[in-house]
């Protein structure tokens, strides 16, 4: 065998493991559906009907993907540097709090295009700012990321609440037993509707489907170069790599840890103002972080451990959670399966994509060991000296 065909061999025992974790997923999925007496069968037809089986539910869909696919991107830049980031929810609350307040202070006073960006930059620097706020605890304080990022979960929503029912409250609500919840923006402001034309068809016309799914696309395409193609990429991943190694060849870790969360929390912000601007049209809430996120925010982890920690490979596996998602509400309708189970088949599917990454982790370790000892155990090459060969 080959070189190149060893190499194209080992590749695809690298994408193996998460489609076996999988069908183990669906498989332990299938136990559950037969105990609570459901035909296993007749469930996942439904869960694929009610997921794809029309242009309305495939534009459902992708709508669900694109808050989740914003914050799995995040997650893969936070988790390549080593640093658990569990704050995409504070972080989609805080972006799409500075992202709705620049669109309501400077709707009708500057072109919606314009607006659109800034709204846009200020999400992602305030969703960037809040996870960087557990950045610096972590590197300069030794504070656990975990902790520190699910507490500022809840800093966050209360802020919010705070908020809208206060300074952000929509003036038409004051006085009355309202319902927090800002102003409408303008419509120019609004992310219009994303229609896909194929000769004479059109695609998604009249559904919710919005240009932030094109947005968040082109965002997981830019931090896939950035990731791997600059060198600022090269060091947040050698730092996740080896810690240790990085600082003895000179990186600076704690600045590297700190941009990398810095990073994951802007693409979480940035999940928050376009589900502003695209879909909601208004920040509102019931109270709870789901009311705004749907829970987005911990289901972008899924989606960026199952999507390998790839921005691309992130994509798909945001629109696989959001087919569930969807789906699971049709299955509850036709089958009469709870679609809560769908959050059970989430954690079930987090623990085998784990450890398929763990499984290809060692594997790549045990590859780069041979590799080292075939070198060192190799004959050393022959050149020539004064007219004889001799060994270096």
């Amino acid at each position: 065998m080959g070189l190149s065909a060893r190499a194209w061999f080992n590749r695809l025992l690298d994408l193996a493991p998460p489609l076996l974790s999988l069908l183990a997923a669906l498989a332990v999925a299938s136990l559950l559906l037969i105990a609570l007496n459901a035909n296993v069968g007749e469930a996942y037809v439904a869960l694929l009907s009610g997921a794809f089986g029309t242009e309305n539910s495939t534009a459902e869909t992708l709508v669900k993907a694109i808050p989740i696919l914003f914050v799995a991107i995040g997650i893969c830049v936070a988790f390549r540097a080593n640093v658990v980031n569990i704050g995409g929810e504070g972080q989609m609350i805080a972006g799409a709090v500075a992202g709705v307040w620049v669109a309501l202070l400077f709707g009708g006073q500057l072109p919606g295009w314009l607006v659109v960006i800034l709204s846009l930059i200020a999400g992602f620097l305030s969703g960037a700012l809040y996870g960087g706020l557990a950045g610096v605890l972590k590197a300069y304080f030794n504070v656990n990321e975990i902790l520190s990022t699910i507490m500022l979960n809840q800093v966050a929503v209360q802020l919010m609440n705070f908020l809208l029912n206060g300074p952000l409250l929509d003036p038409t609500e004051i006085g009355t037993n309202h319902i927090p919840k800002t102003a409408r923006i303008a419509a120019e402001v609004q992310l219009p509707r994303l229609t896909v034309g194929w000769g004479e068809f059109e695609f998604f016309a009249r559904t919710r489907l919005h240009y932030g799914l094109l947005i968040a696309v082109l965002v997981a395409a830019a931090f896939y170069i950035l990731l791997w193609h600059t060198p600022i990429g090269y060091r947040i991943r050698a730092v996740g790599f080896n810690e240790r190694a990085s600082r003895y060849a000179g990186m600076n870790v704690r600045r590297q840890m700190v941009l990398a969360i810095f990073l994951s929390g802007g693409c979480a912000g940035l999940a928050g103002v376009v589900q502003v601007l695209g879909l909601q049209y208004r920040l509102q809430t019931d109270g709870s972080p789901a009311g705004f996120t749907a829970n987005a925010g911990f289901n972008g982890i899924v989606a960026a451990l199952f999507g390998g920690l790839n921005p691309f490979g992130a994509i798909p596996a945001s629109v696989f959670f959001g087919g569930l998602l969807v789906g699971a509400q049709n299955m509850q309708r036709d089958v009469g399966v709870p679609a809560s189970l769908i959050t059970a088949v989430n954690g079930i599917i987090v623990v085998f994509a784990v450890s398929s990454q763990l499984f290809v982790r060692r594997r790549r370790q045990r590859r780069l060991q041979m590799e080292t000892q075939a070198m060192n155990t190799a004959p050393p090459p022959q050149v020539e000296a004064a007219g004889q060969k001799v060994g270096i």
